[in-house]
């Protein structure tokens, strides 16, 4: 539930990407947005992956069942779009349409996203000097193929 919504009952069209950003990273990160993910500090969803990110680890914490079929730095672009729309200011949120050009597009360049919202900072930790490379851990390859507006993709799920 987007921010906004939860804290004042505003409802608008960012509303919808907040929502998508959460589905997002947890269909990469293969984990869900309602479940604290450490006991000590009761972190959620958006707050592991923050930390991963601005730590550079963000591999680390994507669903390994995925790693293996989907290319890295497809699933790291995903999560840097995620991001994008948990982000705490509606107005720093993409709108859908722009989502879409980003998922689709191999060439757009993606901004850096600021701080999700509901984020939990862990205390200690200082993401002022946050890792730089959007997609750390990964090689990246310069000769890509250009994607159709025709191309469809499958994806079968599997239980785990």
């Amino acid at each position: 539930m987007a921010p906004e919504y939860a804290m004042r009952g505003n409802y608008s069209i960012k509303s919808d990407v907040f929502s998508f950003g959460v589905l997002i990273l947890e269909i990469v990160t293969g984990k869900r947005n309602s479940v604290a993910y450490d006991s000590e500090q009761a972190v959620d969803l958006l707050s592991l992956v923050w930390e991963h990110w601005t730590m550079g680890t963000i591999v680390e914490i994507m669903d390994s069942s995925m790693t293996s079929h989907s290319p890295g730095d497809q699933m790291l672009k995903c999560m840097h779009i995620g991001l994008l729309c948990v982000q705490e200011d509606p107005a720093d949120r993409p709108m859908m349409s722009v989502v879409t050009v980003m998922l689709s597009s191999s060439t757009v360049s993606l901004q850096a996203p600021s701080r999700p919202a509901f984020c939990i900072q862990k205390s200690g930790m200082d993401y002022s000097g946050m890792h730089t490379d959007p997609y750390p851990g990964v090689s990246h390859s310069t000769s890509r193929s250009p994607m159709s507006p025709n191309e469809v993709s499958i994806t079968e799920l599997e239980p785990r």
